[in-house]
């Protein structure tokens, strides 16, 4: 039955006898490893960990019920265990208690609890946990942080298609995830593209439809036009890879504003436009920029707002948006936001192992999905470089003086080598013009079933990877919250994630009272009284909520100090 495994006469009843999953039942203990992620409930299911499950997914009978599965991934995302695998070298007893369970199920048991709840409905139960989410937006104009995501891989199971990876400067096989994000840097969706058509095209097919339909306070297309408003339905903002005046003025006549850096600022403007204002950042933090703005015409019929910030270096940076209505300094701010979501991409890399795989399962890529044709990219190589051999060759030429002393063999030799060098020249042109001609000729996208054999690839199990992103983009959710409520007590609020970082691998102590139906959870003093504090103050906030343990009759009390009499 495993290590640590008690309860036989459970298991006994759940495979035999097929009475489902086990009773749970805590027990008074000390010093539980990793207690401190109890301290994370209350924000996890406010959050939606076990929001809508029932609807979504189910699991055949046995002895670890589902909402036991959803709890112990999510105490691992915030727990910092990367990976299941890593699972097997945590005491499975230990956490088994944290769960009301004499023990967690095996790493192949709970990847077999995975494989089961994995399918399509994982991405329908993400969306609707992105609709409930998208309901919480105050501003009566919701504004997205939009960004792709390079997710390296480096296995061997299947050549994915290489893309650039700017961390590391290099064309890796890679997959791209397509972030939706708020203000603050929280995560609303992920759309995963093994074949990538690029940030506009995800965009206009994919994005922005589903905002359309789940971003709250929008006005209808039909009223809107009816009253000939500026107001914004909701505004996208997206980095220079979106740029595309065509896409702009799409979006305009949907009433939807586009906010991005200007892709060709041209010169900089006069020092003497621009003005200090007043900006607040979606942390709350306010600062002071220089700022100016203009109008612009992007190409013949798109008139945009450009705003531009002026650094103390003396740099310009601009910006252009759609947005008619809301004040320059809150569009820079909007802007300027955008660090958000770069610092949400290497929080969760670094902490909740983003990149990682969650198995080796690969799926065909649709017959008719279109990838760039390896002849078109041949080619597109050879140009390249022999364009840059002509430079070098008309760089040579140029250079090439006749520095000797005049004399009838220096001057010969001298024509010698101009001449050999503009007939290598010319002839190199002629073989550029030769292959940008034959370039023409060849499709520069075919479909997954034309190409040759040896070019044909795989992608990655997408819906394993998918559900458990979810399951980290509420532990991320909760974790934020939590980290709000923290700083309300702390002078340094930038160490608010890295106190919860400390606090969810600290031991706890558990006891239950049933008679008064209570469930008390006691944290271990942390290193000085500022911290205590803030803990207790967190403790305190969340036992307003009145949260009970899911599946049983149990109320939470959390308290920081050990104490043999909790109550």
């Amino acid at each position: 039955m495993g290590t640590g495994a008690t309860n036989t006469l459970g298991r006994i009843s759940s495979s035999i006898f097929q009475q489902g999953a086990a009773e749970l039942s805590f027990e008074a203990c000390n010093d539980i490893p990793f207690g401190g992620v109890l301290l994370a409930l209350p924000a996890l299911l406010a959050t939606g960990l076990l929001c809508h499950i029932s609807k979504f997914f189910e699991i055949p009978a046995g002895y670890y019920g589902i909402e036991s599965i959803f709890l112990l991934l999510a105490f691992m995302a915030l727990a910092r265990i990367k990976s299941i695998e890593r699972l097997r070298y945590c005491p499975p007893g230990e956490w088994g208690k944290l769960l009301g369970l004499d023990r967690i199920p095996e790493v192949q048991t709970l990847r077999k609890k995975i494989g089961t709840l994995v399918s399509a409905q994982s991405i329908l139960w993400s969306g609707q946990l992105c609709s409930d989410w998208m309901s919480e937006i105050s501003d009566p104009v919701a504004t997205f942080l939009i960004d792709g995501h390079v997710r390296v891989y480096h296995g061997s199971q299947t050549k994915l298609p290489r893309h650039h990876v700017s961390r590391q400067k290099l064309c890796l096989r890679a997959t791209t995830d397509y972030w939706v994000n708020a203000m603050d840097g929280n995560p609303f969706l992920v759309i995963t593209k093994e074949v990538d058509p690029g940030l506009l095209q995800v965009l206009e097919t994919e994005i922005v439809p589903i905002l359309e339909k789940e971003a709250p306070f929008q006005n209808t297309l039909a009223d809107l036009m009816n009253g000939n408003s500026m107001k914004p339905r909701f505004t996208i903002i997206f980095d220079r890879e979106g740029y595309s005046p065509d896409f702009f003025l799409r979006m305009q006549k949907k009433h939807i504003a586009c906010q991005t850096y200007h892709k060709y600022p041209g010169d900089d403007w006069p020092e003497s436009e621009f003005t200090m204002c007043l900006v607040k950042l979606a942390n709350g933090e306010e600062v002071q920029m220089n700022l100016a703005e203009r109008g612009t015409f992007l190409g013949k019929t798109l008139w945009v707002r450009e705003i531009r910030r002026l650094s103390k270096g003396g740099h310009q940076t601009a910006i252009i948006t759609t947005d008619f209505c809301s004040e320059a300094a809150k569009i820079a701010s909007c802007m300027f936001a955008r660090w958000s979501q770069e610092n949400f991409f290497k929080y969760m890399r670094v902490n909740y192992g983003l990149d990682n795989l969650i198995d080796h399962k690969t799926e065909d890529v649709p017959d008719t999905t279109k990838v760039v044709n390896p002849r078109y990219r041949d080619y597109s190589n050879k140009i390249k470089v022999k364009a840059a051999i002509l430079g070098r060759r008309k760089a040579a030429f140029g250079a090439l003086n006749l520095v000797d002393e005049i004399s009838d063999k220096s001057v010969s030799e001298f024509e010698n080598k101009k001449s050999q060098l503009k007939e290598e020249i010319e002839g190199i042109i002629s073989e550029l013009a030769k292959l940008k001609q034959e370039k023409k000729e060849i499709d520069s996208h075919i479909t997954i079933s034309e190409l040759p054999e040896e070019e044909r690839f795989k992608r990655l199990s997408v819906h394993s990877k998918h559900f458990i992103d979810t399951i980290k983009m509420i532990a991320y959710r909760s974790e934020s919250a939590m980290a709000n409520v923290l700083r309300e007590k702390m002078s340094r609020t930038k160490e608010a994630r890295s106190l919860l970082q400390a606090i969810y691998t600290r031991e706890a102590d558990i006891f239950p009272d049933y008679e008064k139906e209570m469930l008390f959870v006691s944290f271990h003093h942390l290193a000085n009284k500022s911290e205590d504090e803030a803990i207790q103050h967190l403790c305190n906030e969340l036992n307003l909520t009145e949260t009970k343990f899911p599946g049983t009759n149990l109320q939470i009390s959390y308290k920081l100090g050990t104490s043999q009499n909790p109550r």
